[in-house]
């Protein structure tokens, strides 16, 4: 797709376990047929009174044990203080002549919408103009509105469509707002609570791609119809620009208005990893980007980006699955097959991802999980290959274009466990202008950061890195948390986190992060090694990595907690169920764990290109092999275990936690769990409950590891 327009498509669609479900949650909710053998599933019914009241006492004896201390409180408070830093960075994004910022801190919970001068933001204190308070907004329409974006309409940037969700679910409003006027467009284009969104042809006409009614949602809960609607006349009466298949994923479309390169495009996602990119003609029809479902496919002006998970023969040539092709658009289309390799993986290497400017490609490597970036530039035959001047040469590095369409500066940001983030502004060429850090948040000169390899079951040598005391006892008897996730493609890399230093690293414990496959530490290959029937190598891995922290005697057993939430909270229930020997504590956030339900639980049914099909007896063989809700043996012993989920989370149901917490409670086992009422998929709608999960969090793992 554009990659103009590529972020904010990524935006609505939130995906990556990543993607959610249907409208209002009680809609999907009641369609689902619960299992009958099932004991718990009364528990899926999410805004059920009895549930909730079962949600509620749980809460109580979590928060009588972890949260009554001062120990507790004074950990909460700076956490708290953390998030609310009016030191932080303020990350912007440039609209038309000012460069706009989301800011959430104490006085602001919710968050404000605000805005500046390149000139301003140079300055250590910035003059900020307000052009949404989002509290105030709430107070007025006694809403509980979480920030979901804005997308505002070039070139004139008068007027943005703001989408909001009710308390932090995916599902979200859209409102019309003038920036100009700094007012919500009276009878202005408005979606109704959904999971979708509205996107700019042009000041009069907007792609919708939201619930139409019955019919109009595929199976996953997302939108299968796109129409175009024009200004004034009802959603009902919008014109269809594309029907997808009621088992599709998600259906959008996508105005590019890159001056000069106009073009609509329709995106059909199929499945995760199987996505088909149609070019819409003035006539309304569609012709199809011809390349495999699986490649990644984005126009920026003239050219063709195609980066590949697959290997992929084409024009006499086979390219390599991870390599980044370029191709003029207009020419492609024409039936040339005529490509410019841009990027190739090794064995070490993979494309963490790539940047368009104006005029030159910037390339983000990661190498062994660890950043190298190099800057290309088109021209007649080969493109020409250059260095990125003033790249820094430690921790994880992030690329982002400051204006694609009319300048070569790209933001550029620099992190990794112990070092603040910085920002600098960067002009293709020259040495970047540092703009930005983020303060020190906690005392780190007594640490150190080292990478390791573990060696997994199947001979796999699998990175991890490991933050730990520089004078550390390798006697085994260091509090050390692991965290992990393996899924999706997703690149776990090193960044700085003023709540894991405070609540851990400060206090003397370790920090270790398992770059297991399942993720994109290396390309395609790494995640497709631990797809469906393959998903217990992403947990051989992980145990690989706890074997190695206790082998090099950084920790032992009783000292090993770990972590992961979404996918990762799949991973930590596995490691529960299936190695409960190797650890001595384990936090599950927002999990899948009931794997024979998970495709009928909200957006459960988007992720079987991840997991399998548990409906096909082919296939529920395998994925029963890593369901942890199946996997529970009441005659083992199990680790201490805290579950921690969101009322409000339409994408991974509440009641996978829910129901794994009350079996795991009947047979008498080791576990406590607690559910934040708002707060969506990311588990907190604000700072404030933030703070209060991730100390609960702490606090349970400082308390059980160190008995």
């Amino acid at each position: 797709m554009p990659k103009a327009t590529q972020a904010s498509l990524t935006l609505w669609m939130t995906a990556a376990l990543a993607v959610s479900a249907m409208a209002p949650v009680r809609a999907q909710e009641a369609s689902a047929v619960t299992d009958p053998s099932d004991t718990y599933a009364w528990l899926e019914g999410v805004e059920d009174a009895n549930a909730l009241e079962w949600v509620r006492g749980e809460n109580a004896k979590t928060e009588a044990e972890l949260a009554a201390t001062p120990e507790f409180k004074k950990l909460e408070g700076e956490i708290r203080a953390i998030l609310d830093s009016d030191a932080k960075i303020p990350t912007v994004e440039k609209i038309g002549d000012y460069y706009y910022n989301f800011w959430k801190d104490a006085k602001h919970e919710r968050g404000l919408w605000r805005r500046t001068t390149l000139e301003e933001y140079r300055k250590p204190q910035p003059k900020w103009e307000t052009v949404i308070d989002l509290d105030a907004l709430n107070a007025a329409e006694g809403a509980k509105w979480v920030w979901h974006g804005a997308d505002c309409l070039k070139p004139e940037y008068k007027r943005c469509l703001i989408a909001l969700s009710p308390g932090g679910s995916d599902a979200d409003v859209t409102r019309e707002f003038d920036l100009s006027t700094k007012q919500w467009v009276k009878d202005g284009f408005h979606r109704a609570e959904a999971k979708g969104a509205l996107g700019w042809i042009d000041q009069d006409t907007v792609y919708a791609f939201t619930d139409f009614g019955p019919g109009s949602m595929t199976s996953s809960g997302y939108p299968r119809i796109v129409k175009q609607w024009k200004r004034g006349t009802p959603l009902a009466s919008a014109q269809v620009v594309y029907e997808g298949k009621p088992d599709d994923m998600y259906i959008a479309g996508v105005h590019d208005n890159t001056p000069g390169f106009e073009r609509d495009f329709v995106s059909r996602t199929i499945a995760f990893y199987n996505d088909e990119l149609y070019l819409r003609g003035r006539d309304g029809k569609l012709a199809k980007i011809d390349v495999p479902n699986s490649v990644d496919k984005s126009v920026h002006r003239e050219w063709l980006t195609l980066q590949l998970r697959e290997p992929w023969t084409v024009g006499g040539k086979t390219y390599a699955a991870g390599s980044l092709l370029a191709a003029k658009f207009d020419d492609f289309m024409a039936g040339k097959r005529d490509f410019q390799v841009l990027f190739e993986p090794t064995d070490k290497t993979s494309l963490q991802n790539y940047v368009w400017t104006k005029s030159h490609v910037v390339l983000n490597v990661l190498d062994d999980v660890k950043n190298r970036l190099s800057v290309l530039t088109p021209g007649e035959g080969a493109w020409k290959k250059g260095e990125f001047v003033g790249a820094p040469k430690f921790g994880t590095l992030g690329v982002a274009a400051v204006d694609s369409d009319d300048s070569d500066a790209v933001w550029l940001t620099a992190t990794d466990y112990l070092t603040p983030t910085t920002l600098s502004l960067a002009e293709i060429g020259k040495q970047p202008e540092q703009l930005k850090a983020m303060p020190v948040f906690f005392d780190a000169s007594k640490d150190v950061i080292e990478q390791h390899f573990a060696t997994s079951k199947d001979g796999t040598k699998v990175p991890y890195f490991i933050v730990r005391p520089k004078d550390m006892k390798l006697d085994g008897s260091t509090p050390t948390l692991l965290y992990g996730y393996g899924g999706f493609e997703i690149s776990l890399t090193p960044a700085y986190s003023g709540g894991i230093g405070k609540g851990w690293l400060e206090k003397g414990g370790a920090y270790a992060v398992a770059n297991i496959r399942g993720g994109g530490e290396y390309g395609p290959r790494w995640h497709q090694a631990a797809l469906k029937a393959n998903r217990h190598k992403a947990y051989e891995d992980f145990a690989a990595v706890a074997q190695d922290l206790v082998a090099r005697k950084i920790t032992s057993v009783e000292r090993l907690g770990i972590q992961g939430g979404s996918n990762g909270g799949l991973l930590m229930g596995n490691m529960l169920t299936q190695y409960p020997e190797l650890f001595g504590a384990v936090v599950v956030q927002v999990p899948l764990l009931d794997m024979k339900r998970y495709s009928h639980l909200l957006a459960g049914a988007s992720w079987m290109a991840e997991y399998g099909d548990p409906d096909k007896p082919e296939e529920w063989k395998f994925i029963q092999g890593f369901s942890p809700y199946h996997l529970f043996d009441p005659a083992k012993t199990y680790p201490p275990t805290i579950f921690m989920t969101s009322t409000k989370d339409d994408r991974v149901h509440p009641a996978h936690a829910r129901k794994m917490m009350a079996k795991m409670q009947a047979a008498g086992k080791d576990v406590r769990y607690y559910e934040n009422i708002e707060g969506g998929h990311g588990g907190a709608a604000n700072n404030a409950q933030q703070a209060h999960m991730n100390a609960l969090a702490y606090t349970f793992l400082w308390k059980e590891l160190n008995k």
